[in-house]
């Protein structure tokens, strides 16, 4: 941990050989050649197993000191200051299985096929750790493949939190590099169900906007014409009501949030879905009636991944899974269909 011009020691309580985890506090020298650099940089180049903004967000939280003063992350660090600090609890890497119910559709030796309930998000991350699908996967299976990298055992590709629908898990390595490498030459086909507002003049059509970070909102993707990346989405109308219609999707393209950005271009957003213009629908609209306190049809973006297409990664036959509709989307196409038919 000790290096030339940079002195790094437990205060006198500490002792021990030093861990990069929050188990007490430390002290560093700032050595001479280490000059006007902000200190959130410093501390993230000598502790590198924690990212940048944990290490923020500690300073933020009075953690770190410079010559017995709080300091902000942008504070500048010259030779011979001294850096107090604790540094935070890394997140645990152990995978907690979870006893969370799964739809599975089928399995076999080399993967599950399963109908990904709504608010379940695929993977643990920082802010969900627990209740994932990752999570109730572990407890389903020992047998899973190392998936998508740490945190991800078995996941070949990923839904949003609240889409619904069908998804693949791999049971072994080289089913995970079989049928990844049909996502990547996009040999998989896909189709989603979503219910919109509005109806689309044309029966169908082809959508290409290319998609990127929201210039603004991190958390959202918009078309960036100049600097997105290419996304290609094909729809078709299979019901249309008064305001309101069922579109089936067909992504070419995999980017993240496509479907819900690409319907959003078109002015016909996703029924619930608020990052991108959809709204709520209550029973008393669809009915026309007078507005009253009721619970909305659906409380999340009305999204289904309906089926997936592609070939066995051991027998190399073309396969075909389909999940149901679930409830609260039938529910929001059944009072569709007895209150707003044309």
């Amino acid at each position: 941990m000790c290096q030339a011009n940079n002195t790094l020691h437990r205060t006198p309580n500490g002792g021990g050989e030093i861990e990069e985890q929050g188990s007490g506090p430390l002290t560093l020298q700032v050595g001479s050649s280490i000059k006007e650099r902000r200190v959130d940089k410093y501390l993230h180049g000598r502790f590198s197993n924690f990212s940048r903004a944990m290490l923020q967000r500690q300073i933020g939280a009075g953690g770190v000191k410079v010559n017995g003063n709080i300091v902000k992350a942008s504070f500048k660090l010259s030779p011979g200051d001294e850096i107090e600090l604790t540094l935070p609890e890394l997140p645990s890497k152990e995978i907690l299985p979870e006893d969370i119910p799964l739809n599975i559709i089928y399995e076999d030796e080399d993967m599950i096929i399963l109908n990904k309930q709504a608010d379940m998000v695929v993977h643990p991350a920082r802010s969900n750790t627990h209740g994932t699908l990752v999570n109730a996967l572990a407890f389903y299976s020992d047998k899973l493949s190392s998936g998508l990298g740490e945190f991800r055992p078995g996941i070949v590709h990923r839904l949003d939190r609240n889409t619904t629908g069908v998804m693949i898990v791999a049971r072994n390595n080289t089913a995970q590099w079989k049928i990844a490498k049909q996502f990547e030459r996009r040999q998989v086909r896909k189709t989603y169900l979503a219910i919109v507002h509005g109806v689309p003049e044309l029966t169908s059509d082809r959508i290409s906007a290319p998609l990127g970070v929201h210039p603004r909102v991190r958390e959202k993707y918009a078309i960036r014409p100049q600097t997105g990346k290419e996304s290609i989405t094909f729809y078709e109308v299979i019901e249309s009501f008064r305001g309101f219609s069922l579109l089936e999707m067909a992504p070419k393209t995999g980017r993240t949030h496509q479907i819900r950005v690409h319907l959003s271009y078109i002015k016909h957003p996703i029924v619930a879905d608020d990052m991108y213009g959809g709204k709520l629908v209550y029973p008393w609209q669809l009915k026309d009636t007078e507005s009253a306190v009721e619970e909305p049809v659906i409380s999340r973006f009305a999204l289904h991944a309906s089926t997936i297409e592609f070939k066995h990664p051991t027998t190399e036959k073309i396969v075909k899974f389909e999940a149901p509709l679930p409830e609260d989307m039938q529910s929001l196409l059944d009072m569709l269909r007895k209150y707003r038919n044309i």
